[in-house]
């Protein structure tokens, strides 16, 4: 009888231990949900900033597409043109006395070394005033084949070329948009009668119209109706 009461006070004592140690297990685990809730309270709060987020993006998008746009890069002073827009928009004096009658218009050669008009032929009587049609610096006064030639570097690696035309300023003058530097002479393809003038941007040639207020668009008419 001992011996089996010291078994069930064992067996109690085990008992009790099993279930403190179960109680230690379920207490917390009850008191898990109100822990979250409360930490899920941050995210909750955190979630306008987020929303606010693509906002402020939005808001600094449109200035810089504008700066796209203009052609400056990001981040650059706003209202300020880039040189290159600056260059594109310079408009030049004629080089000849009016009317500006153009007897030959500009024609892009296919390839570089391939025939065409590099420049526009402007009507010029012989002993007329050639003038420079921007400011700049004269590079070249002097003879090329069979015709005299005066060359300008101008702002933004731009240089203009006029013939025939014997120049009356040398190689280093500096000269102002307006300013004569030669008179209309003889030579080449426009002998006795105009004044060629080529210009070339980065080395390469384009239509001298640009700086004139731009190349005429090609406007296509509706056909007359069948008779």
């Amino acid at each position: 009888m001992t011996l089996s009461r010291f078994s069930v006070t064992g067996f109690s004592a085990r008992l009790g231990v099993a279930v403190v140690l179960l109680l230690a297990v379920i207490v917390p685990t009850l008191a898990v949900p109100a822990s979250t809730t409360a930490r899920a309270a941050p995210t909750v709060s955190a979630a306008p900033a987020a929303v606010v987020a693509p906002a402020a993006s939005a808001t600094v998008a449109p200035s810089e597409a504008g700066a796209a746009v203009a052609g400056a890069a990001p981040g650059s002073a706003p209202g300020r043109a880039p040189a290159a827009v600056a260059g594109a928009a310079e408009r030049w004096t004629w080089p000849v006395d009016p009317p500006h009658e153009l007897l030959h218009a500009f024609e892009a050669p296919p390839t570089l070394f391939a025939a065409g008009h590099r420049g526009i032929d402007l009507a010029a009587q012989p002993g007329s005033p050639v003038r420079s049609p921007a400011d700049g610096v004269v590079s070249f006064a002097g003879i090329i084949a069979d015709r005299p030639v005066v060359s300008i570097q101008h702002a933004g690696d731009l240089v203009s070329s006029l013939e025939p035309v014997t120049a009356t300023v040398g190689v280093g003058e500096r000269v102002s948009a307006g300013q004569a530097v030669g008179v209309v002479a003889t030579g080449a393809h426009c002998d006795r009668r105009c004044v060629h003038l080529g210009a070339r941007r980065h080395g390469q040639y384009i239509s001298p119209m640009l700086f004139f207020g731009g190349v005429p668009r090609a406007i296509l008419l509706p056909l007359p109706p069948a008779s």
